[in-house]
């Protein structure tokens, strides 16, 4: 899966919007949104909510998890944890730059956010290079990470199939060496055999 697959699935989510347009029910494959009414609440999609954010049809309501202080423990409580800690919201990366991208000025202290996000980010990057390293040293088949997103997971995919195919070549490279010093030590060993006879 690729980044834009993923930023598909994520952006099924639902957000609140605060629309400025009169407009009734929309029929949307994934169900019925609205109807809109200017100054009050609605959820919709993330989808929808960015296009209207672009078009200046609506402003974004700030999820409770995009606050500061809210990231701020996500990134306290990361640090302090050698394992992965659940993220409040489901592909929270992905969400929160879709939002930021769009929709700056409806976040309150927008680039702190960015900010506290960003160092959410590298920790837990940091521990999954530090799983990674474990797992390919440790010559293990498989592992369980819990509360990893899938952008996350998309991050390290192409490096673990190019170190499993670089560790199988060095395997086969010593193994052959392995064969090929046993046979040049047997035919010595015989024709030493041979000689002293």
């Amino acid at each position: 899966m690729d980044p834009s697959e993923i930023e598909f699935l994520a952006e099924k989510e639902s957000i609140e919007i605060v629309p400025n347009f009169t407009h009734g029910v929309m029929h949307l494959i994934q169900g019925d949104v609205g109807p809109f009414r200017p100054g009050l609440p609605v959820s919709v999609p993330l989808w929808l909510a960015v296009n209207l954010r672009q078009r200046q049809r609506c402003r974004l309501v700030r999820p409770d998890w995009l606050a500061v202080d809210r990231l701020e423990e996500v990134r306290d409580q990361e640090k302090e944890e050698s394992f992965f800690t659940e993220m409040p919201a489901s592909n929270i990366f992905v969400v929160a730059n879709l939002i930021l991208d769009v929709a700056t000025v409806d976040i309150e202290k927008a680039d702190e956010v960015r900010t506290v996000l960003k160092d959410i980010w590298d920790i837990r990057q940091a521990k999954l290079r530090k799983s990674v390293d474990v797992f390919i040293q440790g010559g293990f088949l498989q592992a369980k990470l819990n509360h990893l997103q899938l952008i996350e997971l998309n991050n390290v995919r192409p490096l673990l199939p190019h170190a499993f195919d670089q560790i199988n070549r060095l395997n086969l490279a010593t193994a052959g060496a392995r064969r090929s010093t046993q046979s040049s030590n047997s035919s010595r060993s015989f024709l030493t055999n041979s000689l002293s006879y």
